[in-house]
């Protein structure tokens, strides 16, 4: 059983994670600067991997240790690219 508050406070940082990527994107767009770009992309895997685990845990039956896995390589990713925007 998944628990409300639980899926409350992921839907949060899901919306929090796309309204940033959302805002780096119209900068993209705006003034055409690439970093912009990598910003965005990086908030929507952050936000994607907010609420991957939960989902592959229940949707696929996966153990909470691969679906904690997956979650951290996706978030990791986004990371990656904003850490990337912030070094050109």
């Amino acid at each position: 059983m998944i628990e409300v508050p639980f899926v409350i406070a992921k839907l949060i940082t899901l919306t929090l994670s796309l309204a940033v990527a959302y805002l780096a994107y119209h900068g993209y767009r705006r003034q055409g600067q690439k970093p912009m770009l990598y910003v965005a992309i990086g908030f929507v895997f952050i936000g994607a991997g907010a609420i991957c685990e939960g989902l592959i845990y229940v949707v696929f039956g996966t153990s909470i240790l691969s679906a904690g896995l997956i979650q951290a390589a996706i978030v990791s990713s986004g990371l990656v690219l904003v850490l990337v925007s912030l070094t050109k």
